[in-house]
């Protein structure tokens, strides 16, 4: 399952099981906002996106 977080040079934000809930609570820790007229999330400056991945063995299986 992949997980999203957003990240601000002072606060990390928790992870969240799709991207759409991550943008959402962004303003709890002052990575951006969710600007409802347009649906677009503005990111502030020095915020990133940080994606997590399950490592996957040779047989496909989620370690």
């Amino acid at each position: 399952m992949t997980r999203y977080r957003f990240i601000t040079p002072h606060r990390t934000g928790k992870w969240y099981s799709d991207l759409m809930t991550a943008q959402r609570h962004a303003y709890e820790i002052g990575a951006g906002f969710l600007d409802e007229m347009t649906g677009r999330f503005v990111r502030y400056v020095g915020t990133k996106l940080e994606v997590s991945t399950p490592e996957l063995d040779e047989s496909g299986i989620a370690a």
